[in-house]
This record gives C-alpha cells, structure tokens and sequence, in this order.
C-alpha cells in the first residue's frame, strides 16, 4: 500500500519514484526485451524496488543480450517464446490469469502490442477505451501535469473524449489529486461551430454537469495560453476554476497531443513519464529514446495504479 502526499513544486517524478519504493514491487510482464534500452531498464527498474520482472521472449536472444551488455539476470523469470507477437498474446494470458499485474513494452512496436491487448478475445480490454497518459515535470510549472492522448487514439471522437478525460481524471485521483482539473484545449476559446474542437469541449463540459464525466472540473474550450496561465485568461476576460491550475490537458488529437509533449521535453527541459490506461492492467509504453528517469517514472506510476487497487479491494 502507498501513502500519497503532495509532490514538492519540482523533481515530481523522482517523488513519484520515491513513494512506489514503500510498496512492493509490482509483478510486470516485460514484453520482448531484446534491446539494450527495453532489457536494461526492466533490470534497472528491479533494481529499483518498483517491479519484478517477468521477461518474455526468445530466451536465446535475451541471454545473448545479456551476456553481451554485462546484465545480470540471476533470479529473473524468463519465458521463452519465438517472436515478438507471441511475447504479447502471452503477456496478456499472464494478465488474463492473474498472474501479472502490469504491462512493460520492450522491443517491439506500440501497434503490435496494443494489437494483443485489444483482441476482443483474447486481450485484456475493458468497457472503458485505452488511452495514454504523459506525466510532465516542468521547470516553469507549479504541479505535475498531465497531457491526454498523445500516443493512441488518432482522432478522437466525443465518446471516446469522454473516455480519455476520465481515465485522465481517475489516474490523477490515484496520484493523490483529489479533484482534478481538465483544460480542454482548441484553438480559441470561445465555441465556433466550425470547429469540431470547440463543440466536443462544450459537450464535454455539459457531459461534467450531468454526471456523465465525474471527479473532476472541466472547463473548454481553453486555447493553450489561457489553460496554462491564470493571468492570460484575465487579460481575455476569462473567469475559469481551470485556468493557470489546470491538472490534465485533453488535446483535440494525437498530432496535437504529441507535438505539445515533445516540445515540453526539447524546448522547455521538461521531464515525463508515460502509461496506458484502459486495459486490466497498466501498461508500461517506453521508447527508445526515453532516458532512465522516464523508464523508471513510468513503472512508478504503475506501481500507484496496482497498489491503489489493492487498497481499493481490502475490506
């Protein structure tokens, strides 16, 4: 069980790495690890305390890797199989069976692996749609903040909106947030009826008010500047609960989502980490060029996921 406090104003992810140390490490499937970045984070990631590892590939390969790069994999489960599409189907039995409680990407690409969770008989799916989640420390930000989805779902629709907020919402309240606050962005902030953006926030905001949406305040269409800075929504004349404290960012699409991420990173020093939500269990998305913060604050926040269910079952 973790106990969730506030973050301090920076280095947010290393605190979230800190508090998933207080918990046991969270069994995690590590789907076709036969790259230096994939097979070293996972042992990294052990060596941490934030998972244990249940390597799936073809034992040779992961062996050989191994042996070259010096990792040491005494006391490390491996289950061999051939190719990178059979190290998914098993990954998902193992959530299927109980036997896992998280999912890690490896070397293999994103689509191949979301292929597997989502066979709508065999994989891990849920009523609810996948999403992902990026967390960003950034320097000239207050808090964590959350930008939604920028790596699966290409052109979201109203419903699936509707799923991508509340997994957002309900990923924050497992971060200790209590009530979440959604800007939703488009280009303007006032609704144009020509601009599907500015209609599905409206519709999401009013979708909030009924109950459709809940535990979180949700305020759209919010233009990117006024969402971010409370001073820039008073020079428009904007009286919002959202503005300049916002919690999650709900981009119009995944272009949008991704090129916002990315710059965050490359122009403002920005750190993140990055999980799918959704699916039976959480689903650890790296890649390659992600340093070894991100690895390790990406098992982190799948750490708070599992152990928050778990205090959800106790009695």
């Amino acid at each position: 069980m973790l106990t969730i406090e506030k973050p301090p104003a920076q280095q947010q992810l290393e605190f979230f790495i800190r508090q998933a140390r207080q918990a046991r490490p969270i069994r995690t499937a590590v789907v076709h690890p036969v790259d230096h970045n994939a097979l070293a984070g996972a042992l990294s990631a052990a060596d941490q305390g934030l998972i244990e590892p249940v390597l799936i590939g073809p034992q040779h390969r992961i062996q050989d890797l191994a042996d070259r790069e010096q990792l040491v994999l005494a006391n490390i489960e491996i289950i061999d199989v051939p190719h990178s599409h059979a190290a998914a189907e098993k990954a998902c039995d193992l959530v299927r069976e109980g036997s896992v409680e998280a999912l890690m990407k490896g070397a293999l690409a994103t689509s191949e692996l979301l292929s597997a969770v989502l066979h709508k008989t065999l994989g891990i799916r849920t009523e609810r749609r996948l999403s992902h989640v990026f967390v960003f420390d950034i320097p000239n930000y207050h808090k964590p903040l959350v930008i939604t989805d920028a790596a699966i779902n290409v052109a979201p629709d109203l419903s699936v909106k509707r799923d991508i907020v509340q997994n957002a919402i309900e990923f924050c309240q497992v971060l200790g947030i209590e009530r979440p606050r959604v800007a939703i962005l488009a280009a303007v902030e006032k609704i144009v009826p020509s601009m599907q953006s500015t209609l599905d926030a409206a519709a999401l905001c009013k979708m909030s008010d009924r109950g459709q949406i809940t535990g979180g305040i949700l305020d759209g269409p919010l233009a990117f500047d006024n969402a971010i800075s409370r001073q820039a929504a008073l020079d428009k004349h904007i009286e919002s609960q959202v503005s300049g404290e916002a919690d999650i960012l709900l981009a119009p699409d995944l272009e949008s989502a991704n090129m916002i991420a990315k710059q965050l990173v490359y122009l403002a020093n920005a750190e993140s980490a990055g999980i799918a939500l959704g699916a039976r269990v959480p689903i650890i998305l790296t890649s390659r060029s992600d340093n070894t913060l991100t690895r390790l604050a990406s098992c982190a926040l799948a750490s708070h996921i599992v152990h928050e269910r778990e205090t959800i079952r106790v009695p």
